[in-house]
């Protein structure tokens, strides 16, 4: 398969090649980037979210889509050969694409490593392996003998989770999920069971670089959820009274400056993930990943979750954040590195290094 994409690849005029992206999650960082790094852009969305980035003048072409999935198809995939598109990978992928296999477009990044990050189990033995922290996860609702968080399959942005203290608590939560129409019956017995640790969750925006052969820490964010941010605000009488039930969907996302003693720690993380992304799948990672974590009142770091790709809190960093200007002096953000990283990787002739 990748000896067919760098033969494609090969066939690309390098002077006009063009950066791309479903219109979606983070395309707004990643077209922005790209267009400040001299490339045309090449956006495929639906009618719905064109205005947007007609809007922004951040897309040169569109495509024009009745759904994502048409990405697949035959006739779209060979339009963005036409415009020798490289494309970039985020969110909006896993949700409405899945599996990048039968995509012949070059796209930027490991795809296999994009796959795991789909399945919970791969992700933790990724982070385990790799020798991180992670809260404790239950097999069971039997096993719960303290504070856990629950999440199911699909449970897009946060949609679907909630907080349990014991097996009792478990299944009346679930059971008013179903309920509401938010779970299925199915999915209550697929449950992803996690310890709960208190604590602000912080987010870290990572690149690897094949050209500089380095981590880099470009931005660090927290998510604004809905509507357990907003619950704060009502008394824990009316909480209970109202039998409100904490749900993690995610509106927004928040600039954040940690510690910097907590620093070398979220450095050398960073680094053991991209070692252990080599055993995976060489040549490992490339470009953009995110480790997801809550730090403790102890300083204690607990990663829940890898997302090897650009995150939408990374657009918090546009256009720059105090870690990217340190590291380059300049405006940087995640869209304009990735963009950086391609038009290097064309001037030095790396640009299939960095296609998997």
């Amino acid at each position: 398969m990748r000896d067919e994409i760098l033969r494609i690849l090969s066939s690309y005029d390098q002077e006009e090649v063009r950066i791309g992206t479903i219109g979606s999650h983070s395309a707004l960082n990643i077209l922005k980037g790209a267009k400040e790094e001299g490339f045309e852009t090449v956006c495929i969305c639906r009618e719905r979210e064109r205005f947007v980035y007609e809007s922004f003048g951040v897309a040169d072409h569109i495509i024009q889509v009745d759904d994502y999935r048409e990405l697949l198809d035959e006739a779209i995939q060979r339009k963005l050969i036409e415009l020798n598109t490289v494309l970039i990978p985020h969110g909006s992928y896993n949700a409405y694409i899945g599996s990048l296999y039968n995509l012949k477009v070059p796209v930027f990044g490991n795809r296999v490593l994009m796959e795991w990050e789909t399945v919970r189990e791969k992700q933790r033995e990724w982070l385990e392996r790799a020798g991180l922290k992670l809260p404790r996860t239950y097999s069971s609702p039997d096993e719960i003998d303290g504070l856990v968080i629950v999440k199911y399959p699909g449970a897009r942005g946060g949609k679907g989770y909630f907080i349990a203290r014991d097996r009792d608590d478990f299944y009346r939560k679930a059971g008013k999920l179903v309920r509401r129409g938010i779970i299925s019956e199915e999915d209550v017995d697929s449950a992803h069971i996690q310890q709960y640790v208190l604590g602000v969750p912080v987010y870290f925006s990572f690149f690897y670089s094949v050209v500089n052969g380095r981590i880099e820490l470009i931005a660090i964010d927290r998510r604004y959820e809905s509507n357990v941010d907003g619950i704060s605000r009502i008394p824990a009488e009316e909480q209970l009274e109202a039998g409100i039930i904490p749900t993690y969907t995610v509106v927004g996302n928040i600039p954040l400056v940690v510690r910097e003693s907590l620093l070398s720690r979220i450095l050398r993380d960073g680094q053991r993930v991209y070692e252990y992304s080599k055993r995976i799948a060489e040549p490992g990672m490339v470009g953009p990943f995110c480790l997801e974590s809550i730090i403790d009142e102890n300083g204690e770091i607990y990663y829940f979750e890898i997302s090897a790709r650009i995150v939408a809190g990374s657009t918090v960093g546009i256009p720059a954040s105090p870690y990217s200007y340190v590291l380059f002096g300049e405006n940087m953000y995640m869209g304009r590195r990735i963009a950086r990283e391609i038009r290097i990787g064309i001037e030095k002739d790396m640009l299939g290094e960095m296609i998997f």
